[in-house]
């Protein structure tokens, strides 16, 4: 049973948009992988819902719902006038582009039906229980509009302006699908929390501390992107900021809030003209430290454009923490115990430190000296010993040369190179145009079984270019996939319309192709 945040889907609208609660829930932990669908609720719609962890569990849940012996109750606010204290509607929806509509009962249409019960008033406005007594898509929200009393927050269908749309599945009645006792469920709700926040305090373990909290047009703030770090607020975006985002701001409660103007000529930068600039409050130390998953890293205002951690990745490196990448792809049986992993850009050791806290042997990578030596540190963070792993300067291309001339050899290789970089040894990268070759590069080192991880942040290379250019470089390098889980970014920075998704990581189990002997 699932109190539902709003914002998020049921399930993902498509293969590589954000992950629905259900991709989330399966994606996360090997014991929700069977979870089936029993029904739904709109993106911006919260409350309780129903998901089968068997086989047994589904057939009788589905039949349930089927046979209209489920009893669902939701709640909604509305300044509408209301007709009366109890009523019901029916009629037959049809859809008309983003919208329903209702049309009168006739031959062959699909009836929908609501019974509305008036609840006491709520600051102004009139709660209201919705018993849909059918199942259709968007059927309370028309209706309601339908008796004059429109949901607060539905633009959609003549509704008032509010921070969230205002419906709630608040109770579920259903038989147990085993012993057939009756059962009820419960969803407390509040319409005056901000959307935003619940949905990240809902998803973010309590044992992380840096998260994004906003994620430009898709939070409503199109253009501007705020993280928290620990006690710190990082705000970006290409211009200073305005008034009204400061005041947003400032209605965070945060020790010292900072603000980074973004600019796409970055390797021309200085650092001190890169770097955060504080707005409000106290300053942060020189080095200071956030919690993920469990894990601590070392963050920097003072070191130019990055801080010291991408945290868009953070749901990857909860996967090398839990050998698990998904149904069906489970890392290594276990842990990455006693493992050989390359993390071959390396930056602040941010994969490093996951995959050595789960017992790997981990080399990393890197062309700079300065994040190598800020990845020891993150070691020592975590009670690792850095002496027992490898901090290798250099570039990848020209490192993974040579590891394969040595003979080394691993279980996992990480590529998450920057969308550009320059080397003496390997000249321009780009990922559009050269990812292919460093995954043709990495091949050779890696063993038969073994997993890759890619990934890229280019925003304008769509993932289907994406997955067929690393899918490609395996097949020509003789190798199959064996398994392969797409994973994209973590519901902190939540995909829309406006705000389209960037990152796309892919994670693959890939062999050797052995060929037949001759005759």
């Amino acid at each position: 049973m699932i109190n539902k945040p709003a914002g998020v889907n049921t399930h993902a609208p498509s293969p590589y948009a954000g992950e629905g609660l259900f991709e989330w829930l399966r994606n996360r932990e090997p014991r929700w992988e069977t979870l089936a669908i029993i029904h739904r609720l709109d993106k911006e719609t919260s409350g309780i819902m129903v998901f089968a962890k068997k086989v047994e569990a589904n057939r009788s849940l589905t039949q349930q719902f089927e046979e209209r012996r489920v009893k669902k109750t939701y709640v909604f606010l509305t300044d509408g006038p209301v007709p009366r204290a109890e009523f019901t509607v029916k009629s037959t929806l049809v859809r008309a582009g983003e919208k329903y509509v209702s049309r009168p009962a006739h031959a062959g249409g699909v009836e929908a039906e609501t019974n509305f019960r008036i609840s006491p008033k709520l600051g102004g406005h009139t709660l209201v229980e919705a018993e849909p007594l059918t199942g259709r898509t968007h059927q309370i929200r028309v209706h309601a509009a339908d008796a004059k009393m429109p949901i607060c927050g539905d633009r959609l269908y003549g509704g008032s302006r509010a921070l969230r749309l205002c419906l709630h599945a608040y109770r579920l009645r259903l038989a147990h699908p085993v012993t057939s006792q009756p059962l009820v469920f419960e969803a407390p709700f509040d319409f005056d929390n901000d959307p935003r926040s619940d949905l990240r305090a809902r998803l973010i373990d309590a044992e992380t501390d840096a998260y994004r909290i906003v994620h430009g047009a898709s939070d409503g703030w199109p253009g501007w992107y705020v993280d928290r770090l620990d006690d710190f607020l990082l705000s970006q975006c290409e211009t200073e900021i305005n008034e009204r985002q400061l005041q947003f701001l400032k209605s965070i409660p945060a020790r010292g809030v900072y603000h980074k103007v973004l600019t796409r000529s970055v390797r021309k930068t200085q650092a001190a003209d890169a770097s955060p600039k504080l707005l409000s409050g106290e300053p942060a130390p020189e080095r200071f430290t956030i919690v993920e998953n469990n894990l601590r890293y070392e963050m920097s205002f003072t070191e130019g454009y990055s801080v010291g951690l991408f945290l868009d990745q953070r749901d990857n490196r909860r996967r090398l923490l839990t050998s698990y990448a998904g149904p069906q792809l489970t890392l290594f049986e276990g842990s990455l115990c006693d493992r050989e992993v390359l993390n071959a850009f390396a930056y602040t050791c941010g994969f490093s430190v996951c995959a050595a806290k789960a017992g790997a042997r981990v080399t990393s990578l890197d062309l700079s000296k300065k994040y190598l030596e800020w990845g020891r540190r993150n070691f020592e963070l975590n009670g690792l010993a850095h002496a027992q792993h490898d901090f290798i300067y250099g570039d990848a291309f020209d490192w993974m040369r040579r590891l394969h001339k040595k003979g080394r050899q691993f279980d996992l290789i990480i590529l998450d190179p920057p969308t550009f970089s320059q080397s003496k040894e390997h000249g321009t990268f780009s990922a559009r145009k050269n990812y292919g070759e460093l995954v043709k590069r990495a091949l050779p080192i890696l063993n038969s079984g073994g997993i890759l991880f890619a990934s890229t942040n280019a925003a304008d290379w769509p993932p289907e270019e994406f997955l067929g250019a690393v899918r490609a470089a395996i097949t020509t390098a003789r190798r199959r996939i064996l398994h392969e889980q797409y994973a994209p970014q973590p519901p902190d920075f939540p995909v829309s319309r406006d705000e389209p998704a960037y990152l796309k990581t892919v994670w693959l189990r890939v062999s050797q192709v052995h060929c037949r002997p001759p005759p």
